[in-house]
């Protein structure tokens, strides 16, 4: 979002000013999402959070207004597991033009049965991945009305080791909840880069940016009362792991870097230096499975279907 070219090193604690700007984050009231709030809140970004929990938004608004002088942030509620509600909630926005969105939000699960939404579709993929991609449609014109708007699709370092079923999308025959997830985690970063492809395609200036957190611990991330609090215990034994993975409030690094840096381009994927899992944030090669063109079109094709959207999404 920054235009000013970059005469000195990316320095995750010296954010350029994105005074002006206003920035939506989807699951903002909670890990990753949260710190990738309070950081913009830092640098100066009106800050709304999307979120479907009022309380849980009333809480991270709370905590970053104690830490942010100023801050100006706010509350977008926002389902993405109810995909008839999106217009509705953007239009609530009420704002002339859009920044940048990201697009963080998301369900995990570890065990149990395999969940639907209301609408049908698998939990995990109907709300991390259609959710996201149906919301795109009603936030087009507003993306488009911003000088430089952008689109940071959060995935994660799972996502390496899954492939995509198109076949299965909805892993209605083959259904393993964590495996479910890094399949739906793929999804979106899948959807980010044929977006950005499709964007460029279109003569948009709105670009498409991926970025993810690699391994972030809540017994590594730093307490944000009322929204999370690590005890002095829990961060001693996690310590060990810091050599290898860090805390949420790290892993919120790449994604705020992708919509900040003025030298971010479409179509690049941002994540921590250090072995893809801890340290300042860099720009990573995207693995062939994650942005092969074949993939992403039946599954754009899928994804418009089982949404009902427009598959230019708004943008011409």
């Amino acid at each position: 979002m920054s235009s000013a070219s970059q005469s000195r090193p990316w320095d995750v604690h010296r954010l350029p000013s994105a005074e002006g700007s206003t920035v939506l984050v989807t699951g903002g009231n909670a890990g990753i999402g949260y710190f990738v709030a309070e950081q913009l809140a830092t640098a100066g970004a009106t800050v709304v959070l999307g979120s479907r929990d009022a309380v849980k938004a009333d809480a991270a608004m709370t905590a970053i207004r104690s830490r942010v002088s100023g801050a100006q942030v706010r509350h977008l509620p926002l389902d993405l597991a109810d995909l008839s509600s999106l217009r509705t909630a953007v239009d609530r926005l009420d704002v002339d033009r859009l920044d940048a969105v990201v697009y963080n939000a998301g369900v995990a699960l570890d065990d149990g049965p395999r969940r639907r939404t209301g609408d049908g579709h698998e939990l995990m993929f109907g709300t991390n991945h259609l959710g996201h991609f149906a919301l795109t449609q009603p936030l087009a014109p507003l993306l488009s009305a911003a000088p430089a708007g952008r689109i940071v699709t959060v995935g994660s370092f799972a996502a390496r080791s899954e492939r995509l079923d198109p076949d299965d999308l909805q892993s209605a025959r083959d259904y393993r909840p964590k495996r479910t997830y890094g399949r739906s985690k793929l999804a979106q970063m899948s959807f980010g880069f044929e977006l950005d492809r499709r964007l460029r395609a279109a003569g948009s200036t709105v670009l498409s940016v991926v970025a993810h957190p690699g391994g972030a611990l809540d017994p590594l991330t730093p307490s944000r009362p009322p929204v999370h609090v690590t005890t002095p215990g829990e961060r001693l034994r996690a310590l060990p792991a810091g050599l290898l993975v860090q805390g949420k409030d790290a892993g919120a690094w790449p994604v705020v870097r992708a919509v900040l840096d003025g030298e971010v381009a479409g179509g690049q994927l941002w994540g921590p230096r250090v072995f893809g899992l801890r340290g300042v944030p860099r720009r990573e090669p995207v693995l062939p499975h994650m942005a092969d063109p074949a993939v992403a079109a039946r599954l754009w094709a899928a994804s418009s279907e089982l949404t009902g959207t427009d598959p230019r999404l708004g943008f011409r």
